[in-house]
């Protein structure tokens, strides 16, 4: 058995399908390129793949994970030419390097998450600066966003770690977040832009990288 884990990014092209899809896109190339896939076991057996974090629809990427369990053993270099052939466009291994089978699962090393998120605004940049520093100076930040199935209520300050501004050319700002990812909870960058006091939403949101504990 074999363990790979899996830096690949996410283009345009690609943006507006869902997780569940990525996940049967990542199957079915696999399966075309013969990896020797790893499956579970019981009444409904489906291939050991999984993703560190889901990524929102309409967000582009470039530092996603997903680990695959082999039955046999493959070479990174066989792998990433093998399996490149068969992912469309828009998808693109970055790196490919095996890890220890005993290691905790992705989602659950997950700890933070880092954006690069541009929008438009008439605040200077003063302005937005100080926005920043006024957010991050906060103890709480109640917030709610809407669900199926109603009215979610949460501490949004509680899911920010850190805020910069990356370039400023009015009228759009670009600007960097690093914000929680884990079992506790996941800060979106659309909800913190909008408590920031920006009311158009995002122009593009590009995921950066992928923080994972140490241990």
């Amino acid at each position: 058995m074999q363990r790979l884990r899996i830096k690949f990014c996410r283009g345009e092209e690609v943006k507006f399908i869902s997780h569940l899809d990525i996940m049967r896109l990542w199957q079915r190339a696999l399966r075309r390129a013969e990896i020797a896939l790893a499956y579970s076991e019981g009444f409904s057996p489906h291939p050991q793949i999984s993703l560190a974090a889901p990524l929102p629809v309409g967000v582009t990427s470039e530092a996603e994970f997903v680990d695959i369990l082999c039955t046999k053993q493959v070479s990174p270099h066989f792998f990433t030419r093998a399996v490149s052939l068969k992912l469309p466009r828009g998808i693109e291994i970055v790196q490919v390097y095996p890890i220890p089978l005993s290691m905790p699962s992705l989602q659950s090393q997950m700890s933070y998450t880092e954006y690069r998120v541009e929008v438009e605004t008439e605040m200077e940049q003063k302005d937005i600066e100080s926005a920043f520093r006024r957010l991050l100076s906060l103890d709480h930040l109640p917030w709610q966003h809407q669900r199926d199935t109603g009215p979610h209520k949460y501490d949004l300050r509680r899911l920010i770690d850190d805020l910069w501004l990356i370039g400023y050319h009015h009228p759009c700002i670009t600007m960097g977040m690093r914000l929680r990812c884990d079992s506790t909870g996941s800060g979106r960058p659309e909800q913190v832009a909008a408590a920031l006091g920006f009311t158009e939403q995002p122009r593009s949101i590009h995921r950066t990288r992928l923080i994972l504990k140490t241990r």
